[in-house]
């Protein structure tokens, strides 16, 4: 691809007899209609916004507009521009001069991206590929009509070793985006197999078309290859985290912590004794019962209260919400008037239990778990504790502060 002054000097010079290729004007009423068609059954039956990327004189953008959608062109020629403005007249469409790379519309604002015989024109595939997803919302999807062009069936004049310019087939007609020869040194494009891995991991599903053997589309017979390939993002999913609960238990100025171990996660790092909340529960159900099952107490309702409620992001991994709960023993020396003292009902998972100071906390706890003691301390009721990628899973006293009180 030219540097991007003389691709819009070209494609400005090409726009007036660009609709003269029968796919680009769609001026015979059986390829218009073969192209329609085919619209129909890669965009959605409903009515949505669609954004055209290297519009040019704006016909798909015509049939997508006479379908129903909203339709957004965009061409980085100003000519072809104006002539798809002309086209469009009086459908409501909108078109703006851009690079359909980079292009100057906001991201999660279009139900379809429909791209044709560009993106093999286009340097680092797969960042434009990603920015265009960008500009889908959930459950959009991408549709890439694209081919390769000057490969020849074995019956072809090249085939037989015959000379020719490069991009011509058998049936003699110039490739279908318009680049001129000059421009051409063999076979170009994209083939199918190799846009679908650059699509893949992107999508939720794919599917590829091939549309060189419908003469219709063409206006003649072609060779080589040509397809579309439609793409579906993944749906908008209702939000779903773990929700866990926490034990402050304190015994006047002390607080209860336990040491991790065997577990996988923050192995040797303290923690106040804490577990998920199970199906069917309420968090303070399950804190009384995460309570029994790891220090052998049985708590009433009445005696805990929610303190604090945080949601927590691990350096990796997704978010989680934690309520935290307050509860209190005797004073040192002096167990609760029924004698209930903590033990270790999980060794397996839990190598000790110990008081420490509230107010002097050690520093090899879990990060979580200190944000929340020393969100409590601060009298806070909300919060967010939101790690970044890289931050340690134990407490720095040095590190960033990523505790956000929210009121």
């Amino acid at each position: 691809m030219r540097d991007d002054t003389s691709t819009t000097a070209y494609w400005d010079a090409a726009a007036g007899d660009f609709d003269d290729e029968p796919d680009h004007g769609l001026r015979d009423p059986a390829v218009r209609e073969a192209w329609a068609a085919r619209l129909r059954g890669w965009l959605p039956e409903r009515p949505g916004d669609v954004l055209d990327l290297g519009c040019g004189t704006g016909s798909l953008a015509l049939l997508a507009a006479e379908a129903g959608h909203r339709v957004t062109g965009v061409d980085r020629s100003s000519r072809m521009a104006g002539l798809a403005r002309e086209k469009l007249a009086g459908t409501g469409a909108t078109v703006l001069v851009g690079d359909a790379a980079e292009p100057p519309v906001p991201e999660r604002s279009f139900d379809v991206v429909l791209v044709r015989h560009l993106l093999w024109l286009l340097p680092d595939r797969e960042a434009v590929l990603r920015r265009w997803v960008r500009l889908l919302r959930p459950g959009g999807r991408l549709v890439l009509i694209e081919g390769r062009w000057g490969e020849s069936d074995p019956a072809s004049p090249s085939a037989a070793g015959q000379s020719g310019p490069v991009g011509l087939s058998a049936a003699g007609q110039s490739d279908p985006v318009g680049l001129p020869v000059a421009e051409r040194s063999g076979p170009v494009g994209l083939s199918a197999v190799e846009l679908s891995r650059l699509v893949g991991p992107l999508a939720e599903r794919l599917s590829v078309e091939q549309l060189g053997p419908d003469a219709a589309l063409w206006g003649r017979v072609v060779r080589d290859e040509r397809y579309v390939l439609v793409a579906d993002l993944a749906p908008a999913r209702r939000h779903a985290e773990i929700v866990d609960v926490h034990l402050i238990l304190r015994r006047g100025g002390e607080v209860l912590l336990a040491r991790r171990a065997n577990t996988g996660y923050a192995d040797g790092l303290l923690h106040a004794p804490s577990g998920h909340v199970e199906d069917g529960e309420d968090v303070r159900a399950a804190l009384l019962r995460e309570t029994a099952e790891e220090i052998g107490i049985t708590l009433a309702p009445d005696e805990v209260r929610a303190v604090l409620v945080m949601q927590h992001k691990a350096p990796t991994g997704a978010a989680r919400t934690g309520w935290f709960f307050e509860a209190e023993l005797g004073a040192p020396g002096r167990p609760g008037e029924d004698g209930r003292e903590p033990v270790n009902r999980e060794p397996e998972k839990c190598s000790e239990l110990g008081w420490f100071p509230l107010d002097a906390l050690p520093d090899d706890m879990v990060a979580y778990c200190r944000a929340g003691l020393d969100a409590y301390r601060a009298g806070h009721r909300f919060t967010l504790h939101w790690h970044e990628p890289g931050d340690p899973i134990a407490y720095d006293p040095a590190g960033p502060d990523r505790l956000t009180p929210l009121g």
